[in-house]
């Protein structure tokens, strides 16, 4: 499907048009609100409307804060409509690092949710010298929900060119954020994507149950999958185990996207063995490798229906592995992110950008229409990531005989050892620890060790009334795997550390073994409570 790059036909209108056709379907549910795709595009015409008429031109930034309200995904098409770029801010990051993000933005409008984001909004938009607007009441601006645009409902008359994009803080390894820049291309693909691959194919419409906000880019192409398809999209904020399954029993989800840790809270929840899951089409699991002993559990609770995914901010949706079963033929499996999905094509390359062997470790390079334009305003750190239309993915794993993909480690995660001159690798070892009955969750990294560089030191979660110790686990490590792979200490924690994106936050496990241990790793295995 093509469209041009500008003007009236962009992937809005068509998205309106579907809206359209899908009519009084139910669309979008959210809180005590529940509206259909006639209301979805009403709303869609009158905050556009009403941006215009509050000043919002073609080609402004507009920067948005919001939490995950239904008017997440209607303020982006609003925003789009209008050929505007919109910059989504992070609001559960550090300070520091939302006003580099702000700053960064160059925003030409800032509109925040005065209901979730109040104070912080509030704040961010005494400082901007741009107009700032509301949605809802008590903000410092206006309250573009209460506002009766002028106007026809008419998407022709709104439109006056400008290029819809998309700008995505996300971190770098020093905490300055990068901002990830989705051009026009990347929203028309996901709508080739919804239309040509899910309302040809004939897949059951999706009862999808999302608590990926807007800000992230997993929550915009989950969003407008789901709308473009015609299925109907729960928006959930405040996520809990208990929540979910509840919410999936009485609204009859069939499917979802979560990651590894919330993954094990829902199958560590009471509710999690009498749940009706029947109606589960597509349990998505991705932003981190999952434990295979977890994965295993959640396919003998609930049949084939899980679906690991691998993607990025810079390339959303990499690899699928739909369908996940126990195959006595390739046990292996349970630890693969599955095969490249839709139009990606994969490569594993080694440290001179060759392609490597397979079954050969090496950074996965990834080419797709969902590739990322770049870093917004920041050229040398593209020229870094984006070569010869290759994203660089900083992610180190093979593929084996039959194209499988297997990923090991992040290349800033990777153990670096001086002895034989060898790489140790997170994944294999923590899923090693996850295997054993009295562990919940488990997490390595590297430490330093003035003979050899670094060391490996684990962060285990365990089950309540579990007696399992340090050197247990470490000896466990040691037979599956070997000494070099054996962490030297064992620290336990109730709960894992996780990022915004609720990935295991190895940048925070690696500052409280700095505060905790400001002298070298000693020889021997230690544990904490």
């Amino acid at each position: 499907m093509d469209f041009p790059n500008s003007g009236p036909t962009t992937y809005v209108m068509r998205a309106l048009e579907l809206f359209d056709e899908y009519g009084d379907r139910e669309a979008l549910i959210g809180g005590e609100r529940r509206l259909t795709y006639s209301e979805v595009r009403n709303e869609v015409l009158r905050m556009a409307l009403a941006l215009r008429a509050f000043g919002v031109t073609p080609g402004a930034n507009v920067l948005v804060m919001v939490a995950n309200p239904v008017e997440g995904p209607i303020l982006q098409l609003a925003v789009h409509l209008l050929g505007c770029r919109s910059f989504w801010v992070a609001p559960v990051t550090a300070r520091r690092e939302i006003d580099d993000y702000v700053r960064l933005s160059g925003a030409d409008v800032f509109v925040y949710d005065a209901r979730s984001q109040g104070a912080l909004g509030a704040e961010i938009g005494s400082a901007l010298p741009v107009p700032v607007l509301c949605l809802g009441p008590g903000g410092v601006g206006p309250d573009i929900l209460a506002t009766d645009a002028p106007g026809d409902l008419d998407p022709a008359g709104i439109v006056a060119g400008g290029e819809p994009e998309a700008v995505f803080q996300t971190s770098g390894t020093t905490g300055t954020p990068k901002l990830v820049h989705l051009p026009h291309s990347f929203f028309r693909q996901v709508l080739a994507i919804a239309e040509q691959q899910f309302l040809a194919a004939n897949a059951p419409l999706l009862r999808h149950l999302s608590s990926s906000p807007m800000w992230l880019v997993s929550g915009q192409i989950t969003a407008f999958v789901n709308l473009f398809t015609g299925g109907v999209l729960f928006l959930e904020d405040a996520w809990t185990a208990g929540k979910f399954l509840a919410t999936v029993d009485r609204e009859k989800i069939n499917s979802t996207f979560m990651s590894p840790p919330m993954l094990y809270e829902v199958l560590d929840h009471p509710a999690a063995a009498t749940t009706d899951m029947s109606s589960m089409f597509m349990f998505n699991v991705g932003a981190g490798p999952a434990a295979p002993t977890r994965l295993r559990q959640a396919i003998r609770l609930w049949g084939p229906v899980i679906r690991i995914v691998y993607g990025l901010s810079e390339s959303v949706v990499t690899t699928a592995l739909p369908g996940l079963t126990e195959d006595a033929a390739h046990p292996e499996r349970l630890r693969s992110a599955g095969t490249p999905y839709g139009d990606v094509r994969l490569e594993i390359r080694d440290e001179h950008g060759n392609p490597a062997a397979t079954g050969e470790n090496g950074e996965i390079w990834i080419s797709s229409r969902l590739n990322f334009a770049g870093y917004w305003a920041d050229p040398d750190l593209t020229a870094e990531t984006l070569v010869d239309g290759w994203v660089r993915t900083r992610d180190v794993g093979h593929l084996d005989e039959d194209g499988f993909l297997y990923i090991v480690d992040r290349t800033t995660d990777m153990i670096i050892t001086h002895r034989r001159s060898w790489n140790i690798y997170c994944r294999p070892i923590e899923d090693v620890l996850a295997a054993h009955p009295q562990v919940r969750a488990a997490a390595v990294i590297g430490v330093p060790d003035p003979g050899i560089g670094e060391v490996v030191h684990a962060y285990v979660v365990r089950t309540p009334d579990a007696t399992v110790t340090g050197e247990e686990l470490a000896a466990l490590v040691g037979e599956a795997l070997n000494e070099m792979w054996q962490p030297r200490t064992v620290d336990f924690l109730d709960a894992l550390p996780l990022t915004r994106a609720n990935k295991v936050d190895k940048k925070a496990l690696r500052a409280r073994w700095a505060t905790e241990h400001p002298e070298p790793a000693a020889a021997g295995i230690g544990s904490a409570g």
